[in-house]
Parts: C-alpha cells; sequence; structure tokens
C-alpha cells in the first residue's frame, strides 16, 4: 500500500470512527486528535458504549484485561488501534477498504 493510499484508508477509518461516535452516542468530534476524555466529551460509560460499537461495527475484539484508555483518547487513536486489530487477523484488504 503506497503512502497515499495509506493517508486515505487512515482518514476513511477515522470517518467510520467519528460516525459511530455521531451515531451512537450523538456527539460530534472536532479533530481527529481531540482527546474525547479530557474534553469530557465521552465518559466511562460512552467509552464502554463505544468499545462495544467498534468490536460490531469492525469484527475486532479489544481485550479487556489489556485495555489501556490511551487508545480511546482521540479518534486518531482508536483508528490506530482498530487498524492493527484488523491487520492481526490478517485481514489487511479489509483496513485497505476501509
Amino acid at each position: 500500500m503506497s503512502i497515499t493510499e495509506t493517508a486515505r484508508a487512515t482518514e476513511s477509518l477515522q470517518g467510520q470512527i467519528a460516525s459511530v461516535l455521531a451515531e451512537t452516542l450523538h456527539v460530534e468530534v472536532p479533530a481527529p486528535e481531540t482527546d474525547l476524555l479530557e474534553t469530557g466529551t465521552i465518559d466511562s460509560l460512552g467509552l464502554v458504549d463505544l468499545l462495544v460499537r467498534i468490536e460490531e461495527r469492525f469484527g475486532v475484539r479489544v481485550d479487556l484485561e489489556n485495555l489501556e484508555v490511551d487508545q480511546f483518547r482521540s479518534v486518531a487513536s482508536i483508528a490506530s488501534l482498530v487498524a492493527r486489530k484488523v491487520r492481526a487477523a490478517g485481514n489487511s484488504q479489509t483496513v485497505e477498504r476501509l
């Protein structure tokens, strides 16, 4: 995958995660780097709901025992986590389509 394709896939994935936030938590995120927790955009309950929605939407599993809150601080960090999980599952084509 070229740098341009990677950038497009990242933007697309970030857009889809922002859509999940908008659709399920009714939250609009101003930028992919916005800290969702520090700004109070989502709380701990919203974080759990978001985690469930991310797992459902992207077919990834996030192990709660190894969950690091920093992975869910921003749309950008969530997108990185999802991309890593999809690749680890051997589904790199899914990342390219996202």
